[in-house]
């Protein structure tokens, strides 16, 4: 075979390669828009869910405040009417006051009979136009009161959606004290670690990570979807994440440490970092499908001259829910 055949071939050969670069790259281009067009999608009919819950709480607070506008209305009228009826016999006795200092200016004897009748209209103005008797009805408006109360207490425990979505995939996680650090405290249960200036006297065993402060779960997982919350709160610096049981456990290499090497930042799936507090994503990335079983890592940090001694805890993400 000539030299030119061989060229000939050679190029044919990195032409189909490009194609089939072509044709992958093209394929990835689609899958990149469905991606696109499926979360668009998605995003306007829920939008539209919530336009929906928007207007049936207006609405509820339309007619619950047409109810109290109405009840309002039927007070102010029976006090306007009280008030009239008050009024007029106000004006009634005026004109009996004027009427009698005329008969004392003429001598003359006063109508005891119209005294009587006066004084008993008084008190039946006085009874019917008692503002005792003009009540709210206190229990039905703490009862409404209550409801409402109630109302925004299920919604606050229903949001972030995100929340209960996630919470459906808590798995159950326990740090592993064989793989601590020697100046880490894992707790008896597992779930939480603390960093200590003391050197523990524990035995050596392969698992143990030996320079970084790290420790990891005891039991891995290989498929599904999983779910964990750590409590940060008073710390200045810690780390998390997920690593492969092959990472390495021993020396200062930076494969040693979480997100440094390939065995414990290349995995693979999808993976998300949340403030579980608003559940505001922080991070996430997609890279293929796992290769091997994966296990939650932590990393409490250095006591930092006492700005960071407090224990890095992992939370019962199943029972937590938002503040209210």
């Amino acid at each position: 075979m000539s030299f030119k055949d061989t060229s000939i071939k050679q190029q044919e050969y990195l032409r189909k390669q490009r194609d089939i670069l072509a044709y992958r790259m093209k394929k990835l281009s689609a899958k990149q828009e469905h991606f696109v067009q499926k979360t668009a999608e998605l995003k306007e009919k829920i939008k539209k869910k919530y336009d929906d819950m928007k207007r049936v709480l207006d609405e509820d607070l339309r007619i619950t405040m047409c109810q109290l506008d109405m009840e309002q209305e039927a007070m102010e009228r029976t006090t306007e009417e009280s008030i009239e009826k008050c009024f007029q016999l106000r004006q009634e006795l005026e004109q009996q006051l004027s009427e009698t200092a005329k008969q004392l200016d003429q001598d003359k004897v006063h109508d005891t009979d119209q005294i009587a009748e006066t004084d008993k209209r008084l008190l039946e103005t006085l009874k019917i136009t008692d503002p005792e008797s003009i009540q709210m009805d206190e229990f039905k408006s703490e009862q409404l009161l209550c409801l409402t109360i109630n109302l925004l207490l299920f919604i606050r425990s229903q949001i972030p959606v995100t929340k209960k979505l996630f919470q459906s995939y808590a798995q159950e996680v326990v740090l592993n004290p064989d793989s601590a650090h020697p100046k880490l405290i894992v707790s008896p249960a597992g779930d939480s670690v603390t960093y200590t200036d003391t050197w523990q006297e524990v035995p050596e065993n392969p698992s143990r990570f030996d320079t970084t402060l790290n420790v990891i779960s005891q039991e891995g997982f290989e498929e599904g979807r999983n779910y964990w919350e750590v409590q940060v709160s008073g710390k200045t610096y810690w780390e998390l994440g997920l690593t492969y049981p092959s990472i390495p456990r021993k020396g200062r290499e930076e494969q040693c440490w979480l997100g440094r090497g390939p065995d414990s930042c290349s995995f693979g799936g999808l993976v998300c970092f949340l403030g579980s507090d608003t559940m505001t994503p922080l991070y996430s990335f997609c890279v293929g499908t796992f290769t091997d079983a994966l296990y939650q890592a932590v990393c409490p940090g250095h006591d930092n001259q006492g700005t960071n001694w407090k224990p890095l805890l992992i939370c019962d993400a199943s029972k937590s829910a938002p503040t209210l």
